[in-house]
């Protein structure tokens, strides 16, 4: 091959777009600013969300969220880069789990932020020990609990969208000041139009170009943004452990957060593997191991330095694919970004000064695309009747608390902790129906049977077209013509387009 033959060969042939390649500055630094940007909305969201929910002043906000930014760069540098037994060493973004925010509100309520962190530290360490074994736990948590779990996460939260839009209301006037509405809806319309006409790149970060427009325009309206803590914030201070006093630890509180461990650990595998696949480097099990135990570290730091349990984001394994760029050490750059931004409390400080109308309208997309995640994957599910009893008796449950608060008002607290949380008592149901209604046995005994039966009470053209003799189906699908014999039961005789 000639010089100028191997100068313009693809960058993959050259070996230049691998794992361990390290792209030059010119190039890292943009695309590792890039994952920062499209991981942001959701990572700074939990602090936001959980320490509104414990009434915790401006200033407070700020560190909870310069916490957040400072320990997510560090677990994705962990993650990436990897060190002894701990990072699985591909480009995986780390930040706070949705899946926490429940769990770790009712706690706070019950005992306060301290008895959080003492939950988050026993969860990290919980991971770190069980990571090389969880493969066998794996098996009690396949699509039809991960996809109800997931779900529920999603629509759990969009209490706390509904509660920001609703900032402002008094007891005389009760409902959502007509303003708040439409500076939410206009963020909303925003975020769709940039999903609809822009480039992909700035529509994998449509979530927060909506806040940063929907800030702008509140400018522009007396009162809507309050930035006064940014000018009494530092330009540099050092995210210190324990600031708010030293963890406390419950048990019941500590045992409702590990199945929150669990679906972490659960979810960050399915990001591994996911990741693997795309850049050409499977996951090995010992790699699996590796990067859950970075996992649990991220979290154990969490609970140290005042934040919440970590993950790998989902997003941002989508951005990979979308780049093409294969490189762990793009997400190290992204790393360091965040822990700078973390060091720097004026960032922290902006942020928590958004208007909570826009944050509303922002957090509807927001949770709205994690419940479309759980409900993705909820399509590899075969829904007979069984299946379909496992998701509707969990988000049933799930969502009593979030739509009547006050439900277990007369139980004990160590019940209160673990139901309040439509989360927890969700993934517990998921899992126990699971267990009951999907037994070996009873998969064993339904393997052979069609996707769609007469069970599941499927209703519409489509569903007749599969049963029917005489029916030539929507088109939409592929339909099988039956043929009725003496006994009144139907034979497979060819399949229509």
């Amino acid at each position: 091959m000639t010089d100028t033959a191997e100068k313009s060969a693809p960058a993959t042939a050259r070996g230049e777009n691998t794992v361990d390649t390290i792209p030059p500055l010119a190039r890292l630094f943009p695309l590792g600013l890039q994952h920062v940007l499209a991981l942001y909305a959701g990572a700074v969201a939990v602090p936001l969300i959980v320490g509104g929910a414990l009434g915790y002043s401006s200033a407070d906000l700020a560190f909870l969220i310069s916490a957040d930014l400072f320990i997510a760069g560090i677990a994705t540098i962990v993650q990436s880069v990897g060190f002894w037994r701990f990072g699985v060493r591909l480009p995986l973004m780390q930040g706070v789990t949705f899946a926490a925010v429940g769990p770790m509100i009712a706690i706070g309520q019950q005992h306060g932020i301290t008895t959080i962190f003492g939950s988050v530290i026993a969860v990290g360490l919980f991971m770190i020990l069980i990571a090389p074994f969880f493969a066998q736990l794996l098996r009690f948590f396949p699509p039809i609990v991960t996809g109800t779990v997931i779900l529920i996460i999603g629509l759990s939260l969009m209490r706390v969208a509904a509660g920001w839009i609703m900032t402002g209301s008094t007891a005389d006037a009760p409902g959502a000041p007509p303003l708040n509405v439409a500076f939410a809806f206009g963020t909303l319309l925003f975020i769709v139009l940039v999903e609809r006409f822009a480039p992909a790149a700035l529509a994998r970060v449509s979530v927060l170009l909506g806040l940063v427009v929907g800030t702008v325009v509140a400018l522009f309206v007396p009162g809507m943004v309050d930035w006064s803590g940014v000018t009494d914030a530092a330009w540099f201070a050092v995210v210190t452990p324990f600031h708010f006093g030293l963890p406390t630890f419950e048990v019941f509180s500590i045992l409702s957060m590990l199945v929150v461990g669990i679906v972490i650990m659960t979810e960050t595998t399915g990001d591994m593997i996911a990741v693997g696949e795309i850049v050409d480097k499977p996951v090995t099990r010992r790699q699996l191991a590796d990067g859950l135990r970075a996992d649990g570290l991220g979290t154990l730091l969490g609970g140290i330095f005042n934040t919440f349990p970590y993950t790998a984001f989902a997003q941002n394994v989508g951005l990979v694919s979308l780049t093409g760029v294969r490189s762990r050490y793009v997400a190290t750059m992204a790393g360091a970004i965040l822990v700078v931004l973390g060091l720097i409390p004026k960032v922290a400080a902006l942020v928590e000064g958004v208007p909570r109308a826009v944050l509303g309208g922002a957090g509807i997309a927001l949770f709205g695309m994690v419940a479309a995640s759980g409900i993705r994957t909820l399509t590899k599910v075969k829904f007979n009747n069984k299946n379909v009893l496992v998701v509707a008796l969990s988000v049933g449950i799930a969502l009593l608390p979030t739509v009547t608060p006050t439900i277990y008002d007369e139980f004990p607290d160590w019940f209160q902790l673990i139901f309040d949380s439509g989360i927890s008592a969700g993934a517990i149901v998921a899992i126990l129906l699971n267990l009951v209604l999907n037994s070996d046995e009873v998969r064993a005994t339904q393997a052979n049977e069609p996707a769609l039966g007469a069970y599941d009470a499927v209703r519409g053209p489509a569903a007749a077209a599969l049963t029917h003799p005489d029916a030539q189906g929507t088109g939409l699908i592929p339909t099988h013509v039956l043929e009725e014999d003496a006994a009144g039961k139907f034979d497979e005789l060819d399949e229509k387009p």
